[in-house]
């Protein structure tokens, strides 16, 4: 239980730092209304729990052993990441109170699968993290890195919803202000690409 309440504090400082993932939930929270930032933050936390099953199989293991499989998914997580960023600062619909801009639940959803889904850091992340909050006299390893990992993915999409809702309460300061709107999809596009091009930095 110690392990466990240590291993929730953890995840909600992690869950909390700045990302892609709640970026993302946050614009879609402020342009679109609470539903579309609670799809965002329920795929985002779907994508972690993707990277949770490869972790309890040991498939995570293959991005730390080989090189090229690292790389491959490295680029194209980056790729997009880097392409979100640069369209929310071109088409400055990231943020946007224009319903012909909005984009459809099914462009929510998958965006918010494929920001975590395509992180192999999180893939890596999960195979040194989880196993840190291991019972010592576990008899199922696998398990319990299941458990843990699962609840870190509901954290995860929780804590993004959260922000997204309390973003939604910020639409009726920011829909008469448009300098501030194309001040933050500057802001969230230039994150994303920041974050695309310090994933394609990253070392295996």
């Amino acid at each position: 239980m110690d392990n466990f309440l240590l291993f929730t504090l953890t995840s909600i400082l992690l869950v909390l730092t700045p990302g892609p993932g709640n970026v993302l939930a946050i614009a879609r929270g402020i342009s679109q209304g609470k539903r579309a930032a609670i799809v965002s933050s329920i795929f985002s936390g779907l994508g972690v729990l993707m990277h949770v099953l490869f972790a309890t199989l040991g498939l995570s293991a293959i991005l730390i052993t080989s090189a090229y499989a690292f790389t491959v998914v490295k680029i194209v997580g980056a790729i997009y990441l880097v392409y979100l960023g640069i369209q929310a600062i071109r088409s400055q619909s990231f943020v946007s109170f224009e319903k012909k801009q909005a984009a459809s639940m099914n462009q929510v959803a998958l965006a918010g699968f494929l920001t975590a889904s395509l992180s192999p850091k999180i893939g890596v992340f999960m195979l040194a993290f989880i196993p840190q909050f291991i019972s010592h006299n576990t008899t199922n390893v696998g398990l319990e890195m299941a458990v843990l990992g699962t609840w870190f993915a509901f954290l995860t999409g929780l804590g993004f919803a959260l922000m997204g809702v309390f973003a939604y309460q910020l639409k009726g300061y920011l829909v008469n202000r448009p300098k501030l709107v194309k001040a933050l999809n500057h802001g969230a596009g230039t994150a994303l690409v920041g974050s695309g091009i310090s994933l394609a930095m990253a070392k295996q």
